[in-house]
């Protein structure tokens, strides 16, 4: 999976929309770099041929972008609709916990792609109930690689680092809490900085971080689609080929998918509700300060287990929640699906996905999450 020789367009400055992504420019600063004139994406197929093989990087290309056909289009929203008013709740409680814990000096960063949303909802919020302007940036983190140490620079040199709250959309079995907290320890004592590894997500469904809206595997409705719930921006690169010293990780921009977008509407469906819930969002976060919150760490026991029951050595292949079952569904090459017994009603979209795909499902009693998603083993014919 080897990139174009071509180099990216940018070094070290911010992108902003509509030059890059379809977000406001005051939503989100981009620390990344515009590699939308590079030719990334290869079949899927390829793609995880390369991963399991160790000839490639996820992250040295891009998947394929799905095009959802309009039964899809209409699930989504669907699911928007039904689940819109319970993101709203977990985004107001995530973002008091968040402030509690940084102070109105609060500097939110989300891990692109799906922290991103995320943390525009939260920026909302905090400018809905509080009156705050709250800066927000995207920047890229890849499992096994790190996080981009470019962005870190451009955080420190602009703002207090201790100030820096990461923000992600919700937790599988934790490899970028992991992830993070092991790159932040490198990059503070390399920079002298004082980054914390406080990681907020909307959803800590494998009980990996202190700082959440629920700890329970819903449906997000961002995570059902790619880049048209996403600014129109993939997901991002680390391609030697393409990223040099000095240089943000990159990203391209999907102009051509304008058509399609409901970034915005998304956000604003999520939003018209802050003005009624804020009772409920003061019960949420008044339960969570009395609650023990410390990581228990369990989707990880959660995934060891299914390991041993499928065969599957490799914890990487197993991709547990409802968001990341859908991702392995959009972007890999699913194995198999297994669905918690009784719960298939709640995930209509994956069932859709997977009987597009004609990936089996298997309803499991006393699944530790909603749903899993098994990549299949390039040794299973």
């Amino acid at each position: 999976m080897s990139g174009s020789p071509l180099r990216g367009q940018g070094g070290a400055s911010p992108l902003r929309g509509s030059t890059f992504g379809s977000y406001q420019p005051a939503e989100v600063a981009w620390l990344l770099q515009d590699l939308s004139h590079v030719t990334l994406e290869a079949p899927t197929e390829e793609r995880e041929e390369a991963i399991q093989s160790g000839r490639g990087h996820y992250a040295e290309s891009l998947p394929i972008e799905y095009t959802p056909d309009a039964a899809y289009q209409a699930l989504y929203a669907e699911s928007l609709a039904a689940t819109a008013r319970r993101v709203a709740v977990c985004v107001g409680t995530v973002t008091e916990l968040a402030l509690e814990r940084r102070g109105p000096g609060l500097v939110l960063t989300s891990l692109a792609r799906a922290g991103v949303p995320i943390g525009i909802l939260m920026r909302r919020w905090a400018a809905h109930r509080h009156g705050l302007e709250v800066e927000h940036y995207a920047m890229s983190i890849v499992r096994g690689r790190g996080i981009d140490r470019v962005a870190l620079e451009y955080l420190a040199a602009h703002h207090d680092s201790a100030d820096v709250l990461f923000v992600d959309g919700w937790t599988g079995k934790g490899m970028i809490a992991r992830e993070l907290t092991a790159a932040l320890a490198s990059a503070n004592a390399a920079l002298g900085t004082a980054f914390r590894d406080d990681l907020a997500v909307l959803a800590d469904t494998g009980h990996c971080v202190d700082l959440y809206g629920t700890r329970d595997d819903f449906l997000i409705p961002s995570a059902c689609l790619n880049s048209t719930v996403s600014g129109l921006v993939s997901r991002t690169v680390l391609n030697d080929d393409l990223i040099g010293p000095g240089e943000f990780h990159g990203a391209k921009f999907y102009a051509d998918l304008a058509p399609a977008d409901v970034s915005e509407a998304f956000l604003d469906a999520v939003t018209a509700y802050f003005g009624e819930v804020g009772d409920e969002v003061e019960a949420a976060v008044a339960e969570l300060r009395l609650a023990d919150r410390r990581p228990t760490w369990s989707g990880r026991a959660v995934v060891r287990e299914i390991g041993a029951a499928y065969g599957i050595a490799e914890e990487n292949l197993i991709k547990p929640g409802v968001g990341e079952t859908t991702r392995v569904l959009l972007r890999r090459v699913p194995w198999r699906v297994l669905v918690r017994a009784g719960a298939l009603g709640e995930v209509p979209h994956i069932v859709r996905l997977a009987q597009a795909r004609g990936v089996p499902i298997e309803e499991v009693p006393d699944l530790g999450y909603t749903t899993v998603g098994l990549i299949k083993p390039r040794d299973i014919g």
